[in-house]
C-alpha cells in the first residue's frame, strides 16, 4: 500500500472516530454532562462503577485510534504538500505530529482515569475527586480545546490550496473548522466553537481522504477529486 492510500484510509478513519464519538456522546454520555461545562463528576464516577467499558471504548476510539490514524495522515499530507512547497510541508508535519501526540496523551490519561476511578468505586467521593482531577489533565492536553488541531487543519488547508492538493471548497471547510478550533481558547465560545470544529473536521477528513485515495486534487465545486 502506498503512503497516499494509507493516508486516505487514515483520514476516513479519523472521520469515523469523530462520528462514533458524537453518536455515543448524544445517546449515552450527554446526560452526565459530557460535551458541556456542567459535567457531573459524581455521576461519572457512578457510571464508571457500573459500566467502565463504555468510557474505555469511547476514549480508545476518539483519542487513541484517532491519534494513530492522524499520525499516518499527517505524514501522507506532509509528503504530498512538500513536493511543491517543502517549507509548508515541514510546518504542517510538525503541527500535525504535535496534535497527534497531544491526542494520544489525552487518551492515555482518560483511560487511566477510568481505571483508577473504577478501583475506587467503593468510595464514591474519592472516586469522583480522582476522576475530576485526572479529567482536568485530559482536558489540558487537548480534550477541552482544539487549538493544536485547529492550527493544523487551517495550515494544511491553506498549504493544500497553494500546492494544488485541495480545491477551494475543501480549503474553505478546513479554514472554517480550523478557525473554530482556534476560537476554543476563549472560554465563553469554547463549547459552540468546539462543535463547529468537530462537525467541520468530519467533512474535511472525508474530503481529504477521497483526494488521497483517488490520487488527484479536489475540485472547487465538489471538494473531492475530479
Amino acid at each position: 500500500m502506498t503512503l497516499p492510500k494509507a493516508g486516505g484510509i487514515a483520514a476516513l478513519t479519523c472521520a469515523a472516530t469523530y462520528l462514533f464519538g458524537f453518536a455515543l456522546l448524544v445517546t449515552v454520555l450527554a446526560p452526565l454532562g459530557f460535551g458541556s461545562d456542567e459535567i457531573d463528576a459524581a455521576a461519572v464516577a457512578g457510571f464508571i462503577a457500573d459500566r467502565p467499558g463504555v468510557l474505555l471504548a469511547w476514549n480508545s476510539v476518539i483519542y487513541v485510534v484517532n491519534a494513530l490514524a492522524l499520525a499516518v495522515l499527517v505524514v501522507a499530507l506532509r509528503q504530498r504538500i512538500g513536493r511543491s512547497h517543502p517549507d509548508a510541508g515541514a510546518l504542517t508535519g510538525a503541527l500535525g505530529l504535535i496534535w497527534a501526540t497531544l491526542v494520544l496523551g489525552a487518551g492515555m490519561i482518560a483511560n487511566v482515569a477510568v481505571e483508577r476511578t473504577y478501583v475506587l468505586s467503593g468510595d464514591p467521593a474519592a472516586a469522583a475527586a480522582l476522576w475530576q482531577t485526572l479529567h482536568a489533565v485530559e482536558l489540558g492536553l487537548g480534550g477541552g480545546n482544539e487549538i493544536a488541531g485547529g492550527a493544523w487543519i487551517l495550515a494544511v488547508s491553506l498549504a493544500g490550496l497553494a500546492s494544488g492538493t485541495f480545491g477551494r471548497l475543501t480549503t474553505g471547510i478546513g479554514a472554517i473548522s480550523g478557525a473554530a478550533g482556534l476560537v476554543t481558547i476563549l472560554p465563553p465560545l469554547g463549547e459552540g466553537a468546539g462543535a463547529v470544529f468537530g462537525l467541520g473536521a468530519i467533512v474535511w477528513f472525508v474530503a481529504v481522504g477521497l483526494v488521497l485515495l483517488r490520487g488527484g486534487r479536489s475540485t472547487s465545486g465538489a471538494g473531492i477529486t475530479a
